[in-house]
């Protein structure tokens, strides 16, 4: 049976030795208070909740699946999802990051964020149903009327309530401009809803009382394309004025997802008919309030997959310094036994070293953005706002696509580590993988995340937001750059910085005469740009290890350990990457389509 431990020791050193976060919150007026104590007792509590009460469910939650009664629309989750929401509900966990005055306790983001890192490591279909409720929080704070904050916050808030995204639809995927589902204005200020919704996670279950639907659709006048979108909320019960729920409001689930992963999350078939809603902000511009949510969303897929590959990693070790097979090459290293543990094999240690440094390297990229929303929100320098609302604009696809490629590839291998008890359900391992697989399609596909990233977050502002981060990476690297110690880290950051410049001067150039260019090379860009972002991090974090190896914390030793792995075998595939995307886009477009 799979087995999973909260990393609380990496969480602290990512959140107090490297980036300091007790000292940054001290000055954001709402979060001064916020201390080192209280952020370690609130995780060692979600640790404990991840690992007893969701954990010893995601088994079977897996194999269970949920169930949809047709003539009814309901849907049940697996056994024991329901009981362990009302467990998170009592223990306040959906009130974390909210606002006070709607019940919240106000705690900053980058706490919300680890927790839910944990949550993912211990069941990824379960924390499905409450993730996108605090992004629908977020919406309606951000857009919402003062009577649609009134109504539905504080539930949000409290988790009395969930909240889902309904985007897509059959025809569109994720070319929205081509939805279909349409909005007629009532005489009380109203609208009715009518149209059909797919993919839509918790779009229906019994674990809350209510779902507030956040909706896309087309009024009347609606322009073509996605100009003429607006964003509706749609309440699964109506709500009375008095804020008691009412009759039933006519969205529901018409028919329930068969998926490769993630089985015990409820994927659904949204039918809309008549339903009423009320609009989310201005007419036509419900693209831009979404974008609110969609953000959120892509943010929490990339740790859905850190939690994915942290979980993975942990039992891939424990199989590998357990499982006995073959001698060493060099030698016999258990020679009492009548085969050496696999541990002790190069490409065991390639495999189980990708998913540490992979799980690692996500845990702190994650937690610098969860860290920078909360100084784009909660700073009172302007400046500082800016500055972070940047970063965390040309992170978030890199967020989104580098880690969720990375879990892919990283749950393979510690599958792989089990040999064909891998591919064994009882092992649990050929879950994680499943389970991983929709994370680089679902809040728009890792290849709309590159597009975005090198089209409008890079060319887009003729590469300002690039430069700016790049200062950081310059800065430490003049800081470092005559300590002999951190030469093998700093050498290759400032190499790759410089070769990521000439890149995008080169595509920038490329892109003006054929746009197609950026199509052509814009997920291998982004791999690259996750690379720079990882070695400036795994070079921060190694400074910090450094320091500390007299302590004779082993913690210590194995991160300098890590590191120097990332540098010498993971860091150099952009070597290939750098090439083949300037290999340009002629070799993709060149052959006829009558050809294929």
């Amino acid at each position: 049976m799979p087995i999973y431990n909260p990393p609380l020791r990496d969480m602290h050193f990512v959140l107090h030795e490297l980036l300091n976060v007790s000292e940054e919150l001290k000055l954001m007026p709402r979060h001064a208070d916020v201390d080192t104590d209280t952020i370690n007792a609130v995780l060692e509590e979600g640790g404990k909740f991840a690992s007893e009460v969701l954990f010893p469910i995601n088994l079977s939650g897996d194999q269970e699946g949920c169930t949809h009664d047709k003539t009814s629309h309901a849907v049940s989750p697996p056994n024991g999802f329901k009981e362990a929401y009302a467990q998170y509900v009592e223990g306040g966990w959906p009130r974390m990051a909210a606002d006070p005055a709607y019940g919240g306790q106000g705690l900053p983001i980058v706490v919300n964020h680890c927790l839910y890192e944990m949550l993912n490591s211990a069941n990824q279909a379960w924390t499905m149903y409450p993730g996108l409720s605090h992004a629908a929080y977020e919406c309606i704070r951000a857009h919402g009327t003062e009577e649609q904050q009134s109504t539905f916050l504080p539930k949000l808030t409290s988790g009395e309530w969930t909240g889902t995204m309904c985007l897509t639809e059959p025809q569109c995927g994720t070319d929205l401009g081509l939805l279909r589902t349409k909005a007629e204005p009532q005489t009380d200020g109203t609208y009715k809803l009518t149209g059909q919704k797919i993919f839509i996670s918790a779009g229906e279950h019994d674990m809350a009382a209510n779902i507030l639907h956040l909706v896309l659709a087309r009024l009347p006048d609606a322009p073509e394309g996605s100009k003429g979108i607006s964003l509706f909320a749609v309440s699964k019960f109506h709500v009375k004025a008095d804020g008691s729920l009412g009759e039933r409001n006519p969205i529901f689930c018409n028919a329930i997802e068969h998926k490769m992963g993630i089985n015990g999350s409820a994927t659904c078939q949204m039918m809309l008919d008549g339903a009423t809603g009320t609009l989310v902000g201005q007419p036509h511009k419900g693209l831009a309030a979404m974008f609110v949510m969609m953000n959120a969303a892509r943010l929490g897929v990339g740790n859905q997959s850190v939690g994915l590959t942290e979980v993975a990693y942990q039992n891939a070790v424990a199989y590998a310094k357990d499982r006995i097979q073959m001698r060493s090459l060099s030698g016999p290293k258990m020679p009492s036994q009548p085969a050496d543990n696999i541990i002790v094999h190069p490409d065991v240690r390639k495999m189980l070293l990708t998913a540490r440094a992979y799980a690692e390297g996500g845990r702190a990229l994650g937690i610098y953005i969860a860290l920078l929303i909360d100084k784009e929100l909660s700073s009172d320098d302007e400046d500082k706002r800016k500055e972070a609302a940047d970063h965390v604009a040309l992170l978030t696809p890199i967020v989104k696509a580098f880690l969720t490629d990375n879990a892919w590839l990283a749950t393979s291998h510690c599958m792989q580590v089990y040999g064909g008890h891998g591919y064994i359900k009882e092992w649990g391992m050929e879950q994680y993988v499943r389970d991983a697989r929709i994370n680089m399609i679902y809040e728009g596909t890792n290849t709309i995340q590159s597009l975005d990233l090198l089209g409008r977050k890079v060319l887009g502002d003729n590469g300002a937001k690039l430069k700016k981060f790049g200062q950081l990476i310059a800065a430490f690297v003049e800081e470092e750059g005559t300590n002999e110690a951190m030469q093998e880290f700093i050498n290759p950051l400032a190499d790759l910085g410089d070769k990521v410049t000439k890149l995008t001067t080169e595509l920038g150039m490329k892109a003006f005469g054929n746009a197609d260019e950026v199509g052509g090379a814009a997920v291998d860009y982004l791999r690259v740009a996750g690379h720079l972002v990882f070695a400036y991090l795994w070079a921060r974090m190694a400074k910090v290890a450094l320091a500390q190896q007299g302590s004779g914390d082993p913690f210590y030793a194995a991160k300098l350990h890590t590191a120097r792995f990332y540098f010498a075998k993971l860091l150099p595939e952009t070597a290939g990457l750098i090439r083949t995307a300037r290999s340009g886009v002629a070799p993709l477009m060149a052959m006829e389509e009558a050809m294929f």
